[in-house]
């Protein structure tokens, strides 16, 4: 059984437990997927079901295992920030309470939860987060009888980035940035059309403007990271993974692989560096990753 939740904080840093009457157990808000939902929706549908607040999601926390009623369970935690909302007693939860970080790890029920709280606790909450997205189907190279920086999006490829439309407004992005490749940009065209923004052209992040500068595609990348709000970034299957990889190395996050399919999405979280993490300039070529997360594509199953 697939699930998941988050650890929900409010501006003043204290964060949400929940008190299920059904189990007589207090923990952190989560349920299992709905059918075709992808983990992070899940994550924030429950939220606002269990807690009656909407949120924006940040980093990957964890995910944990355990086995309920003699079924295995999977939960994946992301840390949520909430936009909005009220708290009313549901069939779900009695009593929802907004405490610091270790009286909630004194309050749930379950270790796993308290791992979960650990994790949240070990990072600033001001982390820098990134998505990282490689462009969707687009069909064989081969196929196309044209330059290759035109090969448009396959209709397979044009409901990738219709799922994608949907999944990354979730972490609240607010610019958006692109290899120079038709099939590229429009990956995340919708995402930018929704938020009312230009898709900003990166080089560096194209295949060709990768590979004969590593270091300064590196660099741009952290730029990118440690600007305004959450960016969104579309790249190629010859530069995400060896880019994540370099990142990983330089922060010191353990991957044992590191997958790029087709509208996959890599989730970054960096440390900004200064005192408590936070800093007034960016710190382009200075921020830190301390969290890799990779989500796969949104395509829907197909319509019997």
């Amino acid at each position: 059984m697939r699930a998941a939740g988050a650890v929900l904080s409010r501006e003043d840093g204290l964060v949400a437990v929940v008190h299920r009457p059904r189990y007589d157990d207090w923990s952190l808000p989560k349920g299992k997927l709905d059918p075709g939902e992808t983990v992070p929706a899940a994550a924030v549908r429950e939220v606002r079901e269990e807690t009656g607040f909407d949120a924006v999601l940040g980093r990957h926390l964890a995910t944990t295992r355990y086995t309920a009623f003699g079924r295995p369970k999977t939960v994946d935690f992301f840390a949520a920030r909430a936009t909005g909302g009220s708290f009313a007693p549901n069939d779900e939860v009695d009593e929802l309470r907004w405490v610091a970080v270790a009286e909630a790890a004194a309050l749930v029920t379950r270790d796993t939860d308290r791992d979960v709280l650990a994790a949240y606790a070990a990072e600033p909450t001001d982390l820098a987060v990134v998505l990282l997205v490689r462009h969707a189907k687009a069909g064989k190279r081969d196929n196309w009888p044209g330059d290759d920086d035109l090969r448009p999006l396959s209709a397979a490829g044009r409901r990738q980035a219709e799922g994608l439309r949907r999944l990354l407004p979730l972490w609240g992005p607010s610019r958006v940035h692109s290899a120079p490749r038709v099939r590229c940009v429009d990956t995340v065209r919708g995402v930018a059309d929704d938020l009312g923004v230009d898709v900003l052209a990166e080089p560096l992040l194209s295949e060709e403007g990768y590979w004969p500068d590593k270091e300064a595609a590196l660099v741009r990348l952290l730029e990118i990271a440690g600007g305004p709000g959450v960016p969104v970034v579309s790249s190629q299957g010859g530069v995400i993974p060896d880019l994540v990889t370099a990142l990983a190395c330089l922060g010191g996050v353990p991957l044992a692989e590191v997958p790029c399919k087709k509208a996959g999405t890599w989730l970054l979280a960096f440390r900004r560096p200064g005192p408590g993490g936070s800093t007034s300039d960016g710190g382009a070529g200075r921020l830190r990753l301390v969290g890799a997360h990779y989500l796969p594509s949104p395509l829907p199953a197909p319509v019997p």
